[in-house]
């Protein structure tokens, strides 16, 4: 006969902290569905995400303007520690060639045995010329005191430039670690944008902004070729009018940060390029610029005129004439005219 066996006994703690853990799952699972969100991130409308990369966009730009201002400053000290390495370094030959020349006079006084001039006197045979000498000796003496007098002023001036080099290689690397924090910031928030516009499929991504973007890229060959003629008349002189055609001519080039040209731009790069091209030199941020000339109303504009946006001064472009302007917006799009009223408003500069 076939051995029976007994069924095996479950556990009571085991089944009973199974049993716990089920309904904590089904409760957790239920308290979801109820509220329909849970922990989860909550899905953002196709116009969130826009505004967010817009926003997103405004803050790079402002670290943009912070990094090229401190780039500027960096370049600076670079070259006045430059020229105080090189102004030390010429000092330095001078200095060694008099203390050469210092050195071959006590070598010839060692080895005259110094004697005391009067037992030289009495021990010459032709006294008158040794009167002659000793005169001679005495004014070399004197031209070696005033040596001896500008070796240590040499050495003074070239401990000062030391010191001055110091000083700039201490801002230099101050400027160098603000740079690389700027980058990091800009890098981080553009980074951020690139990761919301993934989240939109092509459809999507057709938003009220871009379908602007799109308008003013497909415009751009249109105005290129119309409205220059207009704002070349209309600009304030001869150096305004070559900035704007400049700026005609970058229509279409691509936006990126710390650019100044010639075949890529950020909104400050551009104007500084745009007017360099016309020979006059403005500052490289914004917040330069816009102090660079005298400051226009809105109703007062005219083409080559400098108009500013945000609070912060952190945009910039070029007037053109009939409320639009060209500027290099942000890395969603290229050089492109654009109606004013397309960010904040915050003013206007004439700089020539």
């Amino acid at each position: 006969m076939a051995a029976h066996r007994k069924p095996r006994q479950r556990s009571m703690g085991g089944g009973k902290a199974r049993t716990a853990v089920t309904i904590a799952l089904a409760g957790a699972a239920t308290a979801t569905g109820l509220d329909g969100t849970g922990h989860a991130e909550p899905q953002l409308t196709p116009g969130q995400v826009k505004a967010k990369v817009d926003k997103l966009y405004q803050e790079a730009e402002v670290a943009t303007e912070k990094y090229n201002g401190a780039k500027e400053k960096a370049e600076a000290a670079g070259q006045r520690l430059k020229s105080l390495q090189d102004q030390a370094a010429r000092k330095e030959e001078r200095l060694n060639s008099a203390r050469d020349a210092l050195g071959s006079v006590a070598a010839a006084q060692y080895r005259a045995g110094g004697l005391d001039p009067a037992v030289q006197l009495a021990l010459s045979d032709d006294p008158d010329r040794y009167l002659e000498n000793a005169e001679f000796v005495e004014r070399a003496g004197s031209r070696q005191n005033a040596a001896v007098a500008g070796v240590r002023k040499q050495l003074r001036e070239i401990e000062q430039l030391r010191g001055a080099a110091h000083i700039e290689l201490t801002s230099l690397k101050s400027r160098r670690a603000e740079l690389k924090q700027h980058k990091k910031t800009i890098t981080g928030k553009l980074g951020s944008a690139r990761q919301l516009l993934s989240r939109l499929g092509p459809q999507e991504r057709s938003l009220p902004g871009a379908s602007q973007d799109r308008a003013s890229r497909s415009t751009g060959a249109r105005d290129t070729l119309a409205a220059p003629g207009s704002a070349l008349s209309q600009a304030t002189d001869s150096r305004a009018a070559a900035a704007v055609s400049y700026a005609y001519q970058k229509l279409g080039s691509p936006y990126v940060w710390g650019a100044t040209g010639p075949n890529a731009f950020d909104c400050s790069g551009l104007v500084q390029a745009a007017y360099r091209a016309a020979g006059v030199s403005l500052p490289r941020t914004t917040y330069s610029q816009i102090a660079a000339g005298r400051r226009v109303s809105r109703s007062e504009l005219l083409p080559g005129d400098l108009v500013f946006f945000y609070a912060g001064i952190s945009h910039v472009g070029i007037y053109v004439g009939n409320g639009r302007m060209i500027h290099a917006p942000n890395p969603s799009a290229p050089v492109r005219v654009a109606p004013l009223d397309e960010m904040p408003y915050a003013g206007a500069t004439r700089v020539v």
